[in-house]
């Protein structure tokens, strides 16, 4: 089964998508779509969701997992965030696929075992349970992994 796992962001949206066979995952794909904040905001949703829509049809994933909307302090940015968050929904619902989300909590604790562990240790280990020696995955593309890491924690696939 292919999972597509997203970090959500407007200026940078993280996504990872991992196979899993025999409860084994394994690395498919990662990266970042970028907008700009020079952009309008229309553009920017624009580009988030047809680069994501591209990176749905070239691998059809059977699950999306999301990280779970998170309260903070700054209103616009939270505003802004949801606008991205939108998108990949969208992305997903047009495309048929299921979309589970996850509590950042919940995703570090699947990942590492410490609901409370830091960036560097949830890419620590996604680094050895996806078994990338030495490769550069940006933050937000790390970020997506875990979170597509975390659904396979969740279920159990036969395929």
């Amino acid at each position: 089964m292919i999972i597509l796992g997203i970090d959500p962001g407007l200026s940078k949206m993280g996504f990872g998508v991992i196979k899993i066979n025999d409860e084994q995952p394994s690395l498919i794909d990662f990266g970042i779509i970028s907008t700009t904040a020079d952009q309008p905001l229309e553009k920017r949703l624009k580009t988030i969701y047809l680069d994501l829509k591209t990176v749905i049809k070239e691998y059809q994933p059977k699950a999306m997992s999301v990280e779970g909307s998170f309260f903070g302090k700054n209103v616009r940015s939270m505003m802004m965030l949801g606008h991205a968050r939108g998108m990949a929904l969208l992305g997903a619902a047009q495309a048929g696929i299921p979309v589970y989300e996850y509590s950042p909590r919940k995703i570090k604790q699947s990942v590492t075992g410490n609901g409370n562990a830091t960036k560097e240790q949830v890419k620590y280990m996604v680094q050895i349970i996806l078994g990338l020696k030495e490769k550069k995955i940006p933050d937000d593309a790390s970020d997506a992994l875990a979170i597509a890491l975390c659904h396979t924690k969740q279920f159990r696939y036969d395929d």
